[in-house]
């Protein structure tokens, strides 16, 4: 969340369930295989096991991720198993209890510990971490994050710090290369060796210590972009399909609810609308730019 605070959404204007399911049902038709509910914070929404247990009914839908903050997670986790969750990925950047709090503006991490040891005691798989690393912030944990991945079957992931919503000086000066995480698994007196394929690993280049049960992967949104490999969509909680997180590029999709082909055909229309890069690491293009930077948050795009 951004220091200032959000104003978020009147209840009117957020997508109810069924509307949701519609939308799913109507991309399931063009092939759409796997779901992720992302945030925002998806626990949030009341009653979120019901909307899941309607998007695992549709027949086509293989998969469903959960991207989350966990702190419901250790009181849902039971029920979004049985309503049709596969796999969790859990948003925590530090395992320090009063930096997590200032990070997360008041975020408890017990709670959201509490949501890892639910995680894998309903049988989650793969249960991942996702670490955005900072300079000078958090950056002195990496050794911390890679220990859990020797005693429990976590997925760490590290991923580079991103300018959505606001590329300015302030990002640039948390921004770290992920090369640093090598340097200290070597610190720590560690090998390593590449983890192969994970299922839903997405952009992550997976690897292992020797003898570990988990892994550790990084994600190089910044300074690797994987945009060519991009196969996603998303459908934000208002309605509107966006192709990239990076770009401003969306369409709403509620003025089509109720058409089955018009949903389809504005599907298609933003994945052939995807761009081929973000420029994340790139000076701001010029006016003839056919795309400009979101102005929306990760907080209200989601992962």
């Amino acid at each position: 969340m951004p220091a200032e605070g959000m104003e978020f959404e009147p209840s009117e204007n957020i997508l109810r369930y069924e509307e949701i399911a519609e939308v799913v049902a109507a991309v399931a038709k063009l092939g759409v295989r796997k779901l992720r509910l992302t945030g925002g914070e998806p626990l949030v929404r009341k009653e979120i096991e019901t909307l899941i247990a309607m998007l695992s009914d549709i027949p086509g839908i293989e998969d469903i991720a959960l991207t989350t903050n966990a702190i419901f997670l250790a009181q849902k986790a039971e029920a979004l198993k049985e309503a049709g969750v596969t796999r969790v990925n859990i948003s925590l950047d530090s395992l320090k209890s009063e930096r997590f709090a200032y990070i997360t503006r008041g975020g408890s991490l017990k709670r959201v510990m509490d949501g890892l040891d639910a995680a894998l005691r309903v049988g989650f798989a793969p249960v991942k971490l996702n670490v955005v690393l900072m300079q000078g912030q958090n950056d002195d944990e990496i050794e911390d994050f890679i220990r859990l991945s020797l005693d429990k079957p976590l997925q760490i992931r590290f991923i580079e710090y991103m300018p959505i919503g606001h590329n300015d000086e302030g990002w640039r000066a948390k921004y770290l290369s992920l090369d640093t995480v090598f340097e200290k698994v070597k610190q720590m007196g560690y090998t390593y060796e590449p983890a192969g394929d994970i299922y839903g690993n997405g952009p992550a280049d997976n690897y292992r210590i020797p003898g570990a049960m988990g892994t550790f992967g990084l994600i190089h949104p910044v300074s690797d972009h994987f945009c060519g490999n991009c196969n996603r969509l998303r459908l934000t909680a208002d309605g509107n399909i966006k192709p990239c997180l990076y770009w401003e590029d969306e369409w709403n999709v509620r003025p089509r609810i109720g058409d089955e082909k018009a949903i389809q055909d504005m599907f298609l229309r933003a994945i052939d609308a995807k761009p081929e890069n973000h420029e994340m690491a790139q000076a701001l293009a010029s006016e003839q730019q056919s795309h400009i930077p979101t102005s929306r948050r990760m907080s209200q795009i989601g992962g």
